[in-house]
């Protein structure tokens, strides 16, 4: 497992956490997420491949700033 930190733009609610929240469990069925919309800052603890969760958020609609 490794923290990853993602910042992700286009967060505006409860609705946008719980979409991005699953789209990094569908990489990681296991990982640990936390979204701070403020910031647009989501942190992830996970043995995933960062390249697949940054791609399973933008396919949700978001932009995953590099």
């Amino acid at each position: 497992m490794s923290q990853q930190v993602f910042q992700v733009q286009g967060m505006s609610c409860g609705h946008c956490v719980g979409a991005v929240t699953q789209a990094v469990k569908s990489v990681d069925p296991q990982a640990d997420v936390k979204v701070d919309l403020a910031s647009g800052k989501v942190e992830v603890q996970s043995a995933g491949d960062p390249a697949a969760i940054a791609r399973a958020i933008e396919e949700e609609g978001y932009k995953v700033a590099a």
